[in-house]
């Protein structure tokens, strides 16, 4: 056999002759020690000696500092009604983040989102009121009323898990929608429950010997009324909301979820439980829409039945498709557009066109909104199939080119 001097071979091997070394050969020296890695894929240096110290150069760590300062500033500048309008973004992203976990991730189509969240908000009302004028109250305290009603709302997720594990596409969205219908017959008939048609007041939060109520409370010379309270607890459990379920998608749980998404067959023939899945899947979707029920409830300081309609379960699917299915970020981004729209259209109705106030002709703001981002689905159907969160990550890449 001949050889060829301008490729250096190895010694022949007892099993036959071994390959040709390649001409970009490392150079002769010791062996990187193990553990490590090089930018070639070798063991030896870390790949990227300064990614660490490029997290304190990067422009975004300081943006997202700023927006914490800022969050954390907001009840000492903002008025009511912004206070508000955020507390309401909060309970929505936290509801679009469960059903995003169940239909963005795991591939389950759920119409009845609204249905556990009228679950959480009257189950607190249940638990934490002290009864009286005809309606049923355990007078329990309300941190942990909160706490029963979230898993009361999980116990009713998974009473439906069995369903929810065997049925997918448009037949699991039909089983699901009927129990938004059941949900508003029993809010309307159950009157010791639900309070009927007018609802029932909603108890104020008491935690740590703080009561988040209307009665001020002075901080920094600002008065502190509920609105200001609550902020601070609403962005708390959408904090840890937030990063659970970013924990989730990012580990097994997460992996197998999107291969039930992606192929279910394939997914059940590598050893993934199927219907194990989704159904753990759907009761933590409907435990997150219960804390989004509590909150909500906290807020308004009254639930009504009229308000957990089916109108809100599609609101919620609006939420995910704008933001971006599979993604947390994606979740807060559609929940706070599709919430802040029309109550930002309704503050504005004076100086925009073709919008005026309800009950006074042309186009209700409320009615506008929902056109507007009933467009919005569209083009992001259409255009941007990633929504939202895929603008972002694709502007991440191209300030990143050099990262794999």
């Amino acid at each position: 056999m001949s050889e060829n001097p301008a490729v250096p071979q190895r010694p022949t091997a007892p099993g036959g002759p071994l390959r040709p070394e390649s001409d970009e050969a490392a150079p002769a020296g010791p062996r990187p020690p193990t553990g490590t890695r090089v930018p070639g894929g070798r063991r030896g240096a870390p790949a990227h000696p300064g990614r660490r110290g490029a997290r304190f150069t990067d422009p975004r760590t300081y943006v997202r500092a700023v927006g914490v300062v800022l969050l954390l500033a907001f009840p000492f500048y903002l008025d009511r009604f912004w206070l508000q309008a955020g507390l309401f973004a909060m309970a929505a992203a936290i509801g679009a983040i469960g059903i995003n976990l169940l239909t963005g991730a795991t591939g389950q189509l759920s119409m009845g989102h609204a249905f556990f969240l009228a679950v959480g908000a009257y189950g607190y009302c249940v638990f934490a009121a002290d009864g009286g004028h005809g309606l049923t109250g355990f007078g329990l305290p309300t941190w942990l009323a909160a706490v029963l009603a979230v898993l009361v709302a999980g116990v009713a997720g998974g009473l439906f898990s069995p369903i929810s594990g065997r049925l997918s596409g448009a037949y699991l969205g039909i089983a699901t929608l009927a129990l938004v219908f059941i949900g508003q017959h029993v809010m309307f008939n159950a009157h010791d429950l639900t309070g009927g048609a007018n609802g029932r007041d909603v108890p104020a939060l008491n935690l740590f010997g703080l009561t988040f109520d209307d009665r001020e409370l002075v901080v920094a010379d600002v008065p502190f009324g509920s609105a200001e309270k609550l902020w601070y607890a609403g962005l708390l459990a959408l904090l840890v909301g937030a990063l659970f379920a970013r924990g989730v998608l990012r580990g097994r749980p997460g992996r197998a979820m999107n291969a039930i998404r992606d192929h279910r067959i394939a997914a059940g023939v590598l050893g993934v439980p199927v219907a194990r899945h989704r159904a753990a899947v759907f009761v933590l979707s409907s435990m997150y829409a219960g804390l989004a029920g509590v909150l909500l409830a906290l807020v308004f300081q009254r639930t009504v039945p009229d308000y957990f309609g089916i109108t809100l379960s599609l609101d919620y699917l609006a939420m995910i498709v704008i933001g971006g299915l599979g993604s947390v970020s994606g979740a807060v981004a559609g929940a706070v557009f599709v919430s802040l729209l029309p109550q930002l259209l309704t503050r504005y109705s004076d100086a925009l066109p073709f919008i005026s106030a309800p009950g006074t002709g042309g186009i209700a703001p409320g009615e506008a909104a929902r056109y507007l981002y009933g467009a919005a689905v569209v083009l992001v159907v259409l255009f941007l199939p990633g929504g939202l969160a895929r603008v972002a990550a694709r502007r991440r890449v191209r300030t990143e080119p050099g990262e794999q």
